[in-house]
């Protein structure tokens, strides 16, 4: 299992405050307590790990290694010419996974702890369809079921991805459904809901509740789940040739940029390299919480059944317009990641989906790769910032998935 990690990487040892805890709300039962009942207790541990190294289990690493780990990183010399001002460009390639995106990394453990703690199913949300597909293919592979919940908007728009997670076993259901309170109070309150992440996820925990042999499972915002997709930085810093003035990645919860990001933002604040790099987290203008939102307590869930958390939010009721980068429509950002754009460590920007969109055509004809319309929000951000910086300059983004199954942001792209 040559160049596949064998840890992964918690920055929470190297942040530059403390980690704001969990917080149970001043009425009613406790969230804290509910996590016992709903999700796998190793990933419980890890949330609040004090270690920096936590070892990836063999089974893990194996499954890892069949399914693509280490993934490429490649020069966009392509884009590079079209941009023509000398700046390298290099991007790590989740898009090689077979899920077509980064979710792979931590639904394989996540699925696999559950299982190991006596599960028959789990169930999860989704925006896009990415982090759903993923958790399809982890459960098929482990030999359980899933159920996903999936944003309304994207259920219709996206029927690809739901064809493929039922090929791969898995219930679909689009969120808000029939199937959970949550779900039917939503419709009832509004019977055009396009659904949100923070309402799936309510969805997905109640429909855990609802049964015995269920766990649930989420696609990113808690820490254990950006710290499972670290084998991407820790990966890019073995790969590339040359240190990077400049890391690029995009954000919906945080999962994608703080995998690639974290390991080099660590070894900075540890002081053991990368001093001079910045770093770039670019979110989409539907749910700009980096840029717009509050840093205080919020639910990650629309129905208030996780716990508190301390983040940049736009509040946990946000139902963010439809978009194409449904991946990146939800209210809040990891606490971690919140930490350290208050901290000045991240650098944020926001931009609309046509920004985006046109941003992903440029690098599609000028690399070959259709790029995910989330992927897009981070190399409209890399064009940008290549274009005003000098000579011999280097960025590195992640490309977090290609968009293959996004067709109907792309109908639209090449319509106008």
């Amino acid at each position: 299992m040559s160049g596949v990690p064998t840890h992964w990487y918690n920055i929470a040892v190297d942040l530059p405050k403390p980690l704001p805890p969990p917080m149970d709300p001043y009425e009613g039962e406790s969230r804290i307590a509910l996590l016992n009942r709903i999700m796998p207790s190793e990933l419980l541990h890890q949330e609040f790990t004090s270690l920096m190294y936590v070892p990836i289990p063999d089974e893990v690493r194996e499954i890892y290694m069949r399914l693509g780990r280490p993934t490429p990183l490649r020069r966009a010399r392509g884009l590079e010419k079209l941009i023509g001002n000398g700046v390298k460009i290099y991007y790590k390639f989740e898009g090689a996974l077979p899920g077509g995106s980064h979710k792979l990394n931590t639904a394989v453990p996540q699925v696999y702890y559950a299982s190991k703690d006596g599960a028959k199913e789990v169930a999860t949300e989704t925006g896009a369809g990415q982090w759903g597909l993923a958790v399809s293919i982890a459960a098929a592979l482990i030999g359980i079921k899933a159920v996903v919940f999936m944003t309304k908007s994207s259920y219709l728009s996206k029927r690809q991805r739901v064809m493929f997670m039922r090929t791969y076993g898995a219930m679909v259901y689009p969120s808000p459904s029939e199937v959970t309170k949550y779900g039917v109070e939503a419709v009832k309150a509004n019977p055009n809901h396009p659904g949100s992440l923070g309402l799936a996820i309510s969805e997905a925990i109640d429909y855990v509740l609802q049964g015995e042999g269920r766990r649930y499972i989420p696609g990113s915002v808690l820490e254990f789940v950006l710290m499972h997709q670290t084998v991407i930085g820790q990966e890019a810093i073995n790969q590339i040739p040359e240190e990077p003035d400049l890391v690029v990645g995009c954000v919906g919860g945080g999962s994608n940029f703080a995998g690639l990001t974290y390991p080099f933002i660590g070894a900075k604040l540890r002081g053991e390299g990368f001093e001079k790099t910045r770093f770039l987290a670019v979110e989409s203008k539907a749910a700009p919480k980096l840029t717009q939102g509050r840093y205080e307590y919020d639910f990650p869930d629309s129905g208030g059944l996780l716990p508190m958390i301390r983040m940049l939010t736009l509040g946990h009721n946000y139902v963010p317009p439809p978009s194409h980068a449904a991946g990146l429509r939800y209210h809040g950002a990891a606490p971690s990641l919140s930490l350290l754009v208050k901290e000045g460590v991240v650098e944020t920007r926001a931009y609309t989906q046509e920004e985006a969109l046109e941003a992903g055509v440029l690098f599609a004809r000028s690399e070959g790769i259709i790029p995910a319309p989330e992927s897009s929000h981070a190399i409209r951000a890399v064009i940008d910032e290549a274009r005003r910086m000098p000579k011999g300059s280097v960025i590195l983004f992640n490309l977090s998935g290609h968009g293959l199954l996004d067709p109907d942001a792309y109908e639209k792209v090449n319509a106008s």
